[in-house]
């Protein structure tokens, strides 16, 4: 799936999860889910999928009379582009610094830190080689 970057809205990555859920989805079917979540209108959701549409995130593909959506972003590069977002935003691009500013205020569990501990060695060993 492409990696563009799409700067979802959070109403845009609403409708993007109920597209990753299950896809492909005619406009129907999409208006009748977000309906049923979020209460939205018919026009809402299809101008949301019309600006989907054009920042690449959604193909609407017409068959049969129906346009049927399919994602064209994955939720992982989605994901991404939010984090790398957010850091750059808030941390002027430091991961050391938002990992310090959330154990100062969350504690971690053991678990947390066990798994934190490996994913660093095993950069540190990719870092070596």
């Amino acid at each position: 799936m492409s990696r563009q970057n799409a700067n979802l809205t959070a109403a845009e990555w609403d409708v993007m999860e109920c597209l990753w859920e299950q896809a492909p989805l005619t406009g129907r079917e999409v208006t009748e889910k977000m309906s049923e979540k979020c209460g939205w209108s018919r026009s809402t959701t299809l101008t949301l999928l019309s600006r989907l549409e054009a920042k690449g995130a959604v193909s609407g593909d017409a068959a049969e009379g129906k346009k049927a959506f399919r994602p064209l972003l994955s939720r992982e590069d989605a994901a991404l582009q939010e984090t790398e977002t957010f850091l750059d935003r808030v941390y002027n691009g430091s991961l050391r610094l938002m990992v310090s500013a959330m154990t100062q205020k969350q504690s971690l569990s053991q678990t947390e830190i066990d798994e934190l501990y490996a994913l660093l060695k095993g950069l540190e060993a990719d870092n070596d080689a």
